[in-house]
């Protein structure tokens, strides 16, 4: 039996887990929700998750929501490298995804909420929601920036689900003028896993694919 994954293809999030699983070689049951109609909202699927978020992974009986959780799970599940090959490495890479969601991940969901509700709903951005977002984002790019200066990944010398995580604002920066190209090291390690990672790449066209088309659908 396939592990069900649900959510929407444009989503930064969706797309670090399903790269996860394309490379663990996790046979991935995608089931489409589409943020943009709502249905993350619908009492069906707030059974899954009552934040109403996306994604959700469902094997069998278990439920988790929340992309790092679920790569983590489905990297005990597997045994993979991509949590850490070692017990040191176990720790950095949860350092690290702790790291991104609270200082990094966070302020460029604030980015993209203020730019979608821009272009879909026409809402005036919110200044000092945009500025507050920048700030933050150039402070934490600041000490990945030092950190990359010899490294060719965020731990150890390979892959980790701390790359993953830490790459997904790169789906929508240029949307919502996140300022990552300030910063060398950071846009050269992450075209280096555009150009070694397949399903990186992979996802990102398909994350372009779905904007492309909402956007086309409201314009």
């Amino acid at each position: 039996m396939s592990v069900k994954l649900y959510g929407d293809p444009g989503s930064g999030s969706l797309r670090r887990v399903t790269t996860a699983a394309t490379i663990m070689g996790i046979d991935i049951e995608r089931i489409n929700i589409d943020l943009f109609k709502g249905e993350s909202h619908t009492p069906e699927f707030l059974k899954l998750n009552p934040h109403g978020l996306t994604p959700v992974l469902k094997d069998r009986d278990t439920v988790i929501w929340e992309a790092s959780a679920i790569n983590l799970y489905l990297a005990e599940k597997t045994n993979s490298s991509l949590s850490g090959r070692t017990q040191a490495e176990k720790l950095e890479v949860l350092q690290w995804m702790f790291w991104s969601g609270e200082q990094w991940r966070i302020f460029s969901t604030l980015l993209f909420d203020e730019w979608a509700g821009a272009t879909f709903t026409g809402k005036l951005k919110n200044d000092a929601i945009v500025q507050l977002g920048i700030s933050k984002l150039r402070s934490a790019a600041e000490v990945l920036e030092r950190h990359l200066e010899t490294r060719r990944f965020i731990v150890g010398d390979a892959l980790t689900l701390a790359d993953i995580d830490i790459a997904a604002p790169f789906s929508q920066y240029k949307r919502t003028g996140a300022p990552f190209e300030e910063f060398p090291n950071l846009i050269a390690w992450h075209q280096r896993l555009l150009d070694t990672v397949p399903a990186w790449a992979d996802t990102r066209d398909e994350v372009e694919k779905r904007i492309a088309g909402v956007l086309n659908a409201v314009s």
